[in-house]
């Protein structure tokens, strides 16, 4: 049976380490929705997909006036359209690929409705899903402010990157809620043993 391993959350929760870690433990190939989000938009026409191209061409300028511009309520959301485009990328991968017959499947674009209903309706398909959460604002400011997310953190002014600490926040906040709602299981990424507990609720 296929297995699909989904590994959510918000920025800084260690989502390509997880999928790394677990990718040479279970002999997994892995990709980000990252990935999947940039070969589609070489792939597909901008006016089909209209919301995966919205954040796509913005220059160090424009991220600015758009992080300025927009609460961190607002680009979760925002970022949540362009998921919902990304995870018709996502499936498609799933359902047509010949070469990867079980793989991980990491990224801010793994929505919990969207996991839920996909487990829910393919039960031809060994799928998990897990979901990495961070309270620790102060470790979340220090990756911000040490790497950036929009773009390298020297390329932008500490207001900015402030911002970014609200929207994972933000982020957070709704993984958890969306998570609880649809009975998903979450981890806890500040506590020890994190890994481990992630591949036990993946066995």
């Amino acid at each position: 049976m296929k297995k699909v391993i989904f590994i959510g959350g918000a920025p800084t929760t260690g989502k390509s380490y997880i999928a790394k870690k677990l990718s040479e433990e279970l002999k997994l190939p892995w990709i980000s929705t990252d990935t999947i989000r940039e070969l589609m938009r070489r792939l597909v026409k901008k006016e089909d997909y209209p919301a995966l191209f919205y954040l796509s061409e913005a220059t160090p300028e424009k991220a600015v006036e758009f992080l300025t511009g927009n609460t961190p309520e607002d680009i979760v959301k925002i970022q949540n359209e362009e998921s919902l485009d990304v995870w018709k990328g996502v499936k498609a991968l799933i359902e047509t690929d010949y070469v990867w017959e079980s793989f991980i499947v990491e990224g801010v674009a793994l929505l919990p409705h969207v996991i839920s209903k996909f487990i829910r309706e393919n039960k031809n398909i060994d799928a998990k899903a897990v979901f990495l959460v961070r309270d620790d604002v102060e470790h979340i400011r220090k990756v911000i402010f040490t790497r950036g997310l929009w773009d390298d953190a020297e390329k932008y002014p500490d207001s900015i990157k402030e911002k970014e600490v609200a929207w994972v926040i933000a982020f957070n906040n709704f993984i958890k809620s969306e998570t609880k709602k649809y009975n998903l299981p979450t981890i806890n990424v500040d506590y020890k043993n994190y890994l481990e507990e992630v591949k036990r609720m993946i066995k």
